[in-house]
């Protein structure tokens, strides 16, 4: 079961497709296109899954499944974290938010969980 998921950045998505596939052996699992443009994209390796999507090269950050977002999110602004996206509903049905760590790192936290 997934729960860690590295949010890798790239500047050319679908080419990011062709050569994580041909170098590494990665495989295609899911890809959401709004106009023509790559917005999610999901890989997968044995049992784990790296993610990427609208964005370039220079961001990157971690994505964690939690159980309960508002908790968790309440948990985070208590001890200083800074929120960079609010809490809220996705249109795929995750509940989340992202926040900086006390070295500026972006981690993203929701409900979603990538089924393999």
């Amino acid at each position: 079961m997934v729960t860690i998921s590295p949010i890798v950045g790239y500047d050319d998505q679908r080419a990011a497709l062709t050569w994580l596939a041909e170098a590494f052996g990665f495989t295609e699992h899911a890809v959401h296109e709004y106009n023509g443009e790559i917005v999610h994209a999901e890989m997968r390796y044995g049992d784990g899954v790296i993610m990427f999507g609208r964005g370039h090269k220079d961001s990157s950050g971690v994505y964690v499944v939690v159980e309960d977002a508002d908790a968790h999110h309440a948990r985070a602004v208590a001890a200083g974290a800074r929120v960079t996206r609010e809490l809220s509903d996705q249109d795929y049905g995750s509940r989340d938010y992202a926040a900086l760590d006390h070295e500026g790192n972006e981690w993203y936290f929701g409900t979603y969980r990538p089924k393999l």
